[in-house]
């Protein structure tokens, strides 16, 4: 028995493809991993929603240190090997150094002045008569050596003692002694002396 056959179509004949032609899609494994992740999650939350939270004790280092045994004991600080060294050193060290000497140069002491052995020359610029003689007197009393006293011809500003180099500190004894405010260093281009303490007087002294 022989059955028609019916002639192909091929697919410019058949044409394009209606749309009113029903179809399935299969999910991808994507949305199916998301799908089952949420259900888990869902469940978790229903088993643990009536749990309550369990509370923790947090004990601080201090807590821990004073309850347990032996704790105190052992939070202070040992003295590490060697301390006895270092201080043993250090106090040698402060030792050598309160025992050195000063190298501080120590001023040399002033020449202590012996009024008897040093000469004192007299002169009256002053217009007084016999002022030269009666201070050469004072000074002699206090026990300065009086030499001479005469007239000074010239222009002295102040009642002053002068002194020939290395007598300084006899001229400032001096003054000290008569209540004289100036001492000069003597001109030795005058006819002052080279080798005793001068006084012009310009007045009568205190």
């Amino acid at each position: 028995m022989t059955f028609p056959t019916w002639p192909t179509r091929s697919a410019e004949d058949r044409g394009p493809r209606r749309r009113d032609q029903r179809g399935a899609v299969l999910p991808s494994p994507v949305v199916l991993l998301s799908i089952v992740a949420v259900a888990v999650a869902a469940v978790a939350f229903v088993a643990t929603r009536d749990v309550e939270p369990t509370e923790r004790e947090i004990t601080t280092v201090s807590d821990e240190a004073s309850t347990t045994p032996g704790a105190e004991s052992s939070a202070e600080p040992s003295a590490a090997p060697g301390d006895d060294a270092t201080d043993d050193a250090t106090d040698a060290a402060t030792d050598a150094a309160a025992e050195k000497p000063s190298e501080k140069p120590t001023k040399k002491p002033k020449p202590q002045v012996k009024r008897g052995e040093v000469g004192v020359v007299v002169f009256n610029n002053s217009g007084i008569t016999g002022l030269a003689g009666e201070v050469g007197a004072r000074a002699s009393a206090a026990g300065w050596s009086f030499v001479a006293a005469d007239n000074w011809y010239g222009t002295v500003v102040a009642t002053t003692v002068y002194y020939p180099p290395g007598m300084k500190e006899a001229a400032k004894l001096l003054a000290l002694d008569l209540g004289i405010q100036r001492v000069v260093p003597a001109d030795p281009g005058s006819d002052m002396s080279i080798s005793n303490l001068t006084i012009i007087l310009t007045g009568s002294l205190d």
